[in-house]
């Protein structure tokens, strides 16, 4: 296939919707990302798009999406700071280990830096060890672990 150096990192078109979630499918399953607590899907791609395109980066090689980095912001009430948020980065396994979630991650910190963002923020899984060193080589610090917990209200007592 075809190098780093073959891989434009543009802004989201709508026509990118459909391969992003595609990917995000094959990315973000339940046996790989098993406690997840935000599922992937259709909308919350399409609610970012309506709502934050500027922060949705694909990757193309060869006519064909695959990877992305999608970003929120985060506002918080009587502070200096603003916060972006990396909510979603994937790269198709078969492109895997070719530099092209770093090529995501630097555009997309130039387009948040550019809007005056101070702080991004990234969450995964503690077990996610590639994630972890990932972006721990980009320069993220202050891990810390949270503990989410569910309850199924279906259940009888």
């Amino acid at each position: 296939m075809g190098s780093p150096s073959s891989v434009e990192i543009r802004e989201v078109t709508i026509d990118d919707l459909s391969p992003i979630f595609h990917l995000g499918e094959k990315v973000f399953t339940s046996h790989e990302v098993a406690n997840l607590y935000r599922t992937w899907d259709e909308y919350e791609v399409t609610g970012l798009y309506n709502s934050e395109p500027e922060l949705m980066l694909v990757a193309e090689m060869d006519d064909r999406v695959v990877g992305f980095i999608l970003g929120t912001t985060i506002e918080k009430a009587r502070s200096a700071w603003n916060y972006a948020h990396l909510l979603w980065l994937a790269i198709d396994p078969d492109e895997a280990r070719k530099g092209i979630a770093s090529q995501l991650f630097n555009r997309f910190r130039e387009v948040i830096e550019a809007r005056g963002f101070r702080i991004m923020l990234v969450d995964t899984q503690a077990n996610n060890v590639p994630a972890v060193q990932f972006f721990t080589r980009l320069g993220f610090e202050n891990p810390t672990d949270h503990v989410y917990m569910t309850l199924n209200l279906e259940k009888e007592e």
